[in-house]
C-alpha cells in the first residue's frame, strides 16, 4: 500500500472561481444606435442581434443590450393606474410547472447558452431560473456560441444574491475524475506528463487533474536528480485513488517491476552458486553493497569486498557502478543471494613467503594500532605486526603512537611468516645499526661520562649517557659515608652529572653506573682518623630508640648506642636532647660497609662496651640492607619486561 497522499492544495493550480456574478436592473440609457429599417408602410423598426446555433435554428442573446431597445417604459403612476389581473388559471400554472426540470445541487447536468457577453455566459438549465458561467472557464477554443448544448456542474440553486452558480470547469473535472476512476478499477496503463517537483515526489497532469507521483515510485532504483524529469512522458498507473479528498496516486515502478518478475525467475532458475555475472551497484549501505543483477537484487557484504580491510564500502565503489561479481550462496525460496568481489582474485597468502622472503625490506601503510604493536597492510588481504619493542634500539616504546599515527606509510624488515596463523612480524629497529653492538668500546668500564638525569625510582637514578642509552645509579653507589634512601636526597630530574661505568651487560642491554665513584673513596682516612679509644664529638642529627645519630667531621655519621638502657631512661634522655646539641663519645670501632662510626658515651650508653655492641649490631641490623653492585634487575624492571613479553606472545 503506498501511503503518499497529494493535499487538496495540490490537487489543482488553478482553483475554482466562484462563477456567481450580480446581476442588477438599472434604469440606465443604451447608448448603441439600433438599426433603423423602413416598413412599407412607413414606420420603422430596431432589428435584434441574432445569431445561428448549431442545429440550424436561430437563437437569440439574451444578454445582446439590443434586445430592449423596443421595449415602451412604463412609469409608476401608469402601474398605479392600470387594473392587474391576478388570476391565473390551473392549466396555465400547470403548463409552467411542467416546463421545469428536475435538477439538484452538487451534480453534472446539460444546459443550453442563450447569451453571453464579455464577463459571464447565461446557462439555461431548465429551471425557473437561467444560470451563469464567469467566461474566464472557457478558453478561445472552448469557447461555446449561443443554442450550444454544454455540460455544466451545478453548485447551487440560489446563493446570498439569488443567482444559480454554475462551473464548466468542476463539470469537466467531474467527467474526467469518472474516467480515471474506471481507469483505476481497470488497472489501465497509461502516459502522463511531469509538470513540477514537491516534496517526496513528482507532480504529474492527469488531463485536468493533478496526481501525485511519488519518489520511490519513479523507479526501481534512486533516482539522483528529479529535476531531469520536468515536462517528460512517463507511463503510469493508478495506485491509489481517494473518493472524498480526491486525491490520486500513480506509480511507474509498479510497471517496471512487472516487467521485471519474468526476468527475476528466468535467472534465479539459471542460478548457480560459483556463477559470475556482471552487475550494476544500486545501494550502498554501512555493511555492504546492493547488486542489480538485472531483476534480482544480490548483497555484495563488505567482508567480500576485498581481501584487505574496507572501513566502508563507499572507499571501494560507487552508485551506478559496473562490477563482474561472483555468486556465493542463494536461496531461491526466498529470493536472496549473496555475491563476492573479492572471490574473483587469489588469495594474496598463497605467495606470500614468496612475495615478501624473510630479513626482506617491505613498505606499507600503518592501517591499525593497538597498545602493543602497529598492524601494517602490505597489500589487501596481508598484514604485518610492527611489536613496540621492534620499534626502536634504544628507547623504551610503551604505545606506537609516541612515534606513528594512522595512514603512516613505513619501511619495515620482515622478521618471520607463520604462514598456518597467516601472521607476519615486522621491525623497524633493524633497518639500523644496533648501537649495543660498540656499547662495551665506547663506554669502557671504569671511564667517566657526563649524563642527565631523566628519572628516579626507589632504587637509584637513571642517567642518560646518550640518546636512548642510558644507564642506572643504584642508591648505594650515590655516596660513600651516607645512607641514602632514595635519590632524590642528593640528585634531581634534568640535573647534568658524572657518573662511572662500572658494569656493561650488553646482552641485557644494561649499564651500571656510579656517582660516588667519580670521587675518591674516603674510608682509609676515615679510619686513621678515628682510631679506637679516640674522644670525638658531632652535632646531634636525630634521636632514635636504639641511640643518638650524630654528624661528624669528614661528612661521616656515628652513632652512641643506648645500650641496655630502660625504654623509660631512654625516653627521658631524648626529651633532654634535641637536633643540634653537641654531644662527645670514643671511637669503638668504624665500619665502613655500614658507612657508620660507632662510639661510647658513659653518660648515654649503659650495659658495657658488650652491651654496646650487641645494641649497635641490632640497630645496624635493622637499617636497608646496603645494595650489590653487581647488575641486577630491580623487581619493578622485571615486571615491566614480563608484561611487553606477554603481549608479544599474544
Amino acid at each position: 500500500m503506498i501511503n503518499e497522499e497529494l493535499t487538496p492544495e495540490q490537487t489543482s493550480d488553478t482553483p475554482v472561481k466562484d462563477a456567481s456574478v450580480d446581476i442588477a436592473v438599472k434604469e440606465t440609457t443604451v447608448e448603441e444606435t439600433p438599426e433603423v429599417e423602413t416598413q412599407e408602410d412607413g414606420t420603422t423598426t430596431e432589428s435584434i442581434e441574432v445569431e445561428s446555433s448549431t442545429n440550424g435554428t436561430s437563437d437569440i442573446n439574451y444578454l445582446d443590450p439590443k434586445l430592449f431597445s423596443d421595449i415602451r417604459t412604463v412609469s409608476k403612476q401608469e402601474m398605479d393606474e392600470a387594473e392587474i389581473n391576478e388570476d391565473v388559471t390551473e392549466e396555465l400554472k400547470g403548463k409552467y410547472e411542467n416546463s421545469l426540470a428536475e435538477i439538484s445541487e452538487n451534480q453534472v447536468i446539460k444546459g443550453r447558452v442563450i447569451g453571453m457577453n464579455d464577463h459571464v455566459i447565461l446557462i439555461d438549465i431548465g429551471f425557473k431560473s437561467e444560470g451563469i458561467i464567469d467566461r474566464e472557464e472557457f478558453t478561445d477554443d472552448t469557447l461555446p456560441r449561443i443554442g450550444d448544448q454544454i455540460d455544466i456542474y451545478l453548485e447551487r440553486l440560489e446563493d446570498r444574491r439569488g443567482n444559480m452558480v454554475l462551473s464548466k470547469e468542476k463539470a469537466d473535472f467531474m467527467r474526467r475524475w469518472q474516467d480515471l476512476k474506471e481507469i483505476f478499477d481497470n488497472q489501465t496503463t497509461f502516459t502522463c506528463k511531469i509538470i513540477r517537483r514537491i516534496k517526496g515526489g513528482m507532480v504529474v497532469d492527469l488531463e485536468g487533474i493533478q496526481g501525485f507521483l511519488p519518489g520511490s515510485q519513479i523507479d526501481v532504483r534512486p533516482i539522483k536528480d528529479f529535476d531531469t524529469l520536468l515536462d517528460s512522458e512517463i507511463e503510469v498507473r493508478i495506485v491509489k485513488l481517494n473518493e472524498a479528498r480526491k486525491n490520486i496516486v500513480v506509480s511507474h515502478k509498479v510497471i517496471l517491476e512487472e516487467s521485471l518478475k519474468e526476468q527475476r525467475d528466468a535467472l534465479l532458475s539459471e542460478m548457480e552458486i560459483g556463477t559470475v555475472l556482471e552487475g550494476r551497484v544500486k545501494n550502498i549501505t554501512d555493511f555492504g553493497v546492493f547488486i542489480d543483477l538485472g531483476g534480482v537484487d544480490g548483497l555484495l557484504h563488505i567482508t567480500d569486498l576485498s581481501w584487505g580491510r574496507v572501513n566502508h564500502p563507499s572507499d571501494v565503489v560507487d552508485i551506478d557502478d559496473s562490477l563482474t561479481v561472483k555468486i556465493i550462496d542463494f536461496d531461491q525460496e526466498k529470493q536472496r543471494v549473496s555475491l563476492g568481489l573479492k572471490q574473483l582474485t587469489p588469495h594474496p597468502w598463497e605467495d606470500v613467503e614468496i612475495n615478501y622472503p624473510v630479513h626482506s625490506t617491505v613498505k606499507g601503510k600503518i592501517v591499525s594500532m593497538t597498545n602493543y604493536g602497529a598492524f601494517v597492510e602490505l597489500e589487501p588481504g596481508v598484514e604485518g605486526l610492527i611489536h613496540v619493542s621492534e620499534m626502536s634500539w634504544t628507547r623504551h616504546i610503551r604505545n606506537p603512537n609516541e612515534l606513528y599515527k594512522l595512514g603512516d606509510e613505513v619501511e619495515a624488515m620482515v622478521l618471520s611468516i607463520d604462514t598456518g596463523d597467516r601472521k607476519i612480524s615486522l621491525g623497524i629497529k633493524q633497518l639500523q645499526p644496533d648501537p649495543w653492538n660498540e656499547i662495551e668500546e665506547k663506554y669502557v668500564i671504569g671511564s667517566t661520562h657526563k649524563g642527565v638525569v631523566n628519572n628516579l625510582t626507589q632504587f637509584g637514578a637513571f642517567v642518560e649517557l646518550e640518546t636512548g642509552i642510558d644507564g642506572l645509579v643504584h642508591v648505594s653507589d650515590l655516596s660513600w659515608t651516607k645512607v641514602i634512601r632514595h635519590p632524590k636526597e642528593i640528585l634531581e630530574k634534568e640535573q647534568e652529572v658524572e657518573v662511572k661505568v662500572l658494569e656493561i651487560s650488553r646482552d641485557n642491554r644494561r649499564i651500571a653506573l656510579g656517582f660516588k665513584q667519580v670521587t675518591e673513596d674516603p674510608w682509609p682516612e676515615i679510619n686513621k682518623h678515628y682510631e679506637t679509644g679516640k674522644e670525638v664529638s658531632g652535632s646531634i642529627i636525630r634521636v632514635l630508640d636504639k641511640g643518638i645519630i650524630l654528624q661528624l667531621d669528614m661528612d661521616v655519621e656515628g652513632i652512641i648506642p643506648f645500650g641496655k638502657k630502660p625504654k623509660k631512661q631512654r625516653k627521658e634522655v631524648a626529651a633532654k636532647l634535641k637536633q643540634g646539641d653537641t654531644v662527645s663519645g670514643n671511637v669503638m670501632e668504624v665500619k665502613p660497609d655500614d658507612k657508620k662510626i660507632i662510639l661510647f658515651s658513659e653518660v648515654y650508653s649503659e650495659g658495657g662496651v658488650k652491651a654496646t655492641k650487641d645494641s649497635v649490631k641490632e640497630f645496624l641490623d635493622e637499617q636497608d640492607s646496603p645494595a650489590s653492585e653487581k647488575i641486577e634487575m630491580p623487581e619493578e624492571l622485571q615486571q615491566e619486561i614480563a608484561e611487553e613479553s606477554t603481549d608479544a606472545e599474544e
